[in-house]
């Protein structure tokens, strides 16, 4: 009887979870068909061609109105290679110091660090980016304003660090330790089987926490709204405002009428944005699969 009822109760645990699971499903697919069956109409006022590839963004005080977004993504591009290119070296520097030099009680201190900082609204880094780093930022350059590609670019950086470090400094330790006695056991010093046998090893595992990384950096609307300056135009240096396709939503939805094509183009920017990050969470999964295969998980 005993035998019976703990069947029962792991078959409604089991069910409880099943549930949850084809829940969360049926609401993200909800979401995805909401989402495209209110950005596709944009189309019968543009072609597709004129709404990716068009080079003006002016869907108000214009006649005709123009819902180009070239400019947009471009932005998004621009501010998110920008972030990378900070986020990268220092957050992979920072995991491989973490998973193999820091003392185990220096790792306790400062991996919880880099998980609070994870933990920091974004509007705090954008109040941030306006009140301290822009000024800093058109001081250094003399530029006639501070909120540009860069101090976006920056802030989107740091912003992408803790998860870089945390998923990196996951995957370093994961490596079995059997690959680094077996290095060892060859000579080789500790920094020759770190950067000759773990980093190969973690490769793909970091290369899906670099992928993370930049759905976190091109997702963000908050810090961009605030930072980067809101210029709809083609970025030609770092140091020009732009206006990211998160900002573009944030910043014009209010004022969009309701069933509008203004309104189409900004749902049709919304699953311009879906389809990329989507693509970045494909590429994470398969480098991470790669990882688990490669290390026996």
């Amino acid at each position: 009887m005993k035998r019976f009822f703990r069947r029962g109760k792991g078959k409604g645990i089991e069910y409880i979870f099943l549930f949850f699971a084809f829940a969360s499903i049926f609401f993200l697919g909800g979401i995805v068909f909401v989402l495209f069956r209110a950005g596709l109409p944009i189309l019968r006022t543009v072609t597709l061609g004129e709404f990716i590839l068009g080079r003006y963004w002016r869907p108000l005080f214009f006649e005709p109105p123009a819902y180009g977004i070239f400019p947009i993504i471009l932005g998004s591009l621009w501010v998110t290679l920008g972030a990378m290119c900070i986020a990268i070296p220092l957050g992979v520097g920072a995991a491989i110091y973490i998973a193999e030099v820091a003392s185990p009680r220096l790792k306790e201190i400062l991996k919880p660090v880099m998980e609070l900082f994870g933990a920091i609204p974004s509007v705090v880094y954008g109040f941030f980016g306006v009140v301290a780093f822009a000024p800093l930022i058109m001081r250094l350059f003399d530029l006639p304003i501070g909120l540009t590609a860069l101090s976006a670019s920056i802030l989107l950086g740091l912003m992408a660090l803790p998860t870089i470090v945390t998923v990196s400094e996951d995957v370093i330790s994961s490596v079995p330790a059997l690959y680094k006695e077996a290095s060892y056991a060859l000579g080789a010093t500790k920094l020759e089987t770190t950067l000759k046998v773990v980093l190969p090893a973690a490769f793909p595992g970091i290369v899906t926490a670099i992928i993370l990384g930049m759905g976190r950096a091109i997702g963000e609307t908050m810090v961009v709204m605030m930072v980067a300056g809101g210029s709809p135009v083609i970025p030609r240096s770092f140091l020009q405002p732009v206006r990211p396709m998160t900002a573009t939503i944030g910043l014009e939805m209010g004022e969009a009428a309701s069933g509008s094509p203004h309104m189409h183009a900004l749902f049709g920017i919304g699953c311009v944005l879906f389809a990329m990050t989507l693509l970045f969470s494909i590429i994470a999964e398969r480098f991470s699969s790669r990882f688990r295969r490669g290390v026996g998980m």
